[in-house]
């Protein structure tokens, strides 16, 4: 019996110190020195106060680099962004860019935040994260959308629960995915052979992919890898990959989420249930996922940075953040399309 990777959510609160002010007085005049001292303690509050002025005032710059739009980065952009404006307001300046789907991209992206001394990196996906790790070894840079950190990162091992080590830490959108390897066989229980797809390019989509054929090897079960280097054949590579088998596996893929509409029309007429990695590409044409939230997951991403910026959290040391749930959901426009019954216990998305 396999057994389930639990991921604990990482929380975080914030601490906050407050100093009280307490003042007696008598009804005889003040002599010198009481009025030196009165003096004094007022001019020290003035002080404390301007302090706590200043500080509530500072304004913080960062910069977000966003591999390639689409609804799960997007939503993963907006849910850190609406926790800083929250946070923060007017002193925040946040400078949103979008790499278009291309790693050079990403590179001179965040070069240009190094340049201009922001005070800390969002990397939004693998390709963003490796660019900020590679531009700068000072600046705090917090990862979201981004499977394990091990790998993206090309180290071999690190304590998660502690950070990595370096100025990196942030998000990760793993879900547990010996759970998502149980759908295909819950959803597809004759499934002899699955054939996996995924971009070659995207080293943490090699990474579940390698997960997924241990648990189906576990399970008795059959599969091919698929890979693609770029959108440009995909669809020759998704041709090849539904001529023999009963069920196709896509991980939490940047360029195959991207392209769910190239896959759904050539792999829904043939009649071959699609389960995903997340939300988003299951909505756009699979179905069936172990979805997260993503908008959750980068508002955590956003506490954290209030950590680093404000509390003075050593990015460091600071652990890896997981989701806190997951939800079972399908997609029933493919369903009735295929001719699947989905199990009670589905959320169904329209």
């Amino acid at each position: 019996m396999k057994k389930m990777n639990k991921l604990t959510a990482v929380s975080m609160a914030a601490v906050l110190a407050a100093a009280s002010l307490s003042a007696c007085g008598g009804s005889a005049p003040a002599t010198t020195e009481t009025k030196a001292a009165s003096s004094d303690g007022a001019t020290a509050a003035a002080t404390e106060a301007a302090k706590d002025t200043a500080s509530s005032d500072k304004k913080f710059k960062v910069g977000i680099c966003q591999l390639v739009q689409h609804n799960a980065l997007d939503a993963a952009t907006k849910g850190f962004i609406d926790v800083l404006k929250e946070e923060y307001g007017d002193n925040i300046v946040i400078d949103e860019q979008n790499a278009q789907g291309d790693s050079a991209t990403c590179t001179t992206i965040v070069n240009g935040f190094v340049s201009n001394e922001y005070d800390l990196i969002l990397a939004n996906a693998t390709p963003a994260l490796q660019a900020a790790m590679n531009a700068t070894e000072d600046i705090p840079i917090l990862g979201t959308s981004v499977t394990d950190y091990g790998t993206a990162l090309a180290m071999d091992s690190f304590d998660a629960s502690k950070g990595t080590g370096i100025n990196v830490s942030g998000t990760s959108d793993l879900a547990p995915l010996d759970q998502q390897e149980d759908m295909i066989l819950e959803l597809v229980p004759d499934v002899k052979k699955v054939s996996i797809l995924y971009c070659s390019a995207e080293a943490n989509s090699q990474y579940q992919a390698t997960q997924i054929e241990k648990y189906l090897e576990e399970d008795g079960v059959a599969y091919a890898e698929f890979t693609f280097s770029d959108s440009n054949d995909l669809q020759s590579v998704v041709q090849s990959a539904i001529s023999d088998c009963d069920a196709m596996y896509i991980p939490t893929d940047n360029t195959a989420a991207s392209n769910m509409t190239v896959v759904n029309n050539i792999v829904q007429p043939a009649g071959i249930p699609i389960i995903c990695g997340e939300e988003n590409m299951m909505k756009s044409g699979a179905l069936a996922t172990l979805s997260i939230s993503y908008e959750d997951l980068g508002r955590a991403t956003g506490k954290q940075a209030i950590e680093i910026l404000s509390n003075g959290a050593d990015v460091k040391t600071m652990p890896i953040a997981y989701a806190e749930a997951t939800t079972k959901e399908y997609n029933k426009a493919y369903a009735d399309a295929i001719g699947i019954t989905i199990p009670d216990d589905y959320k169904a998305v329209e």
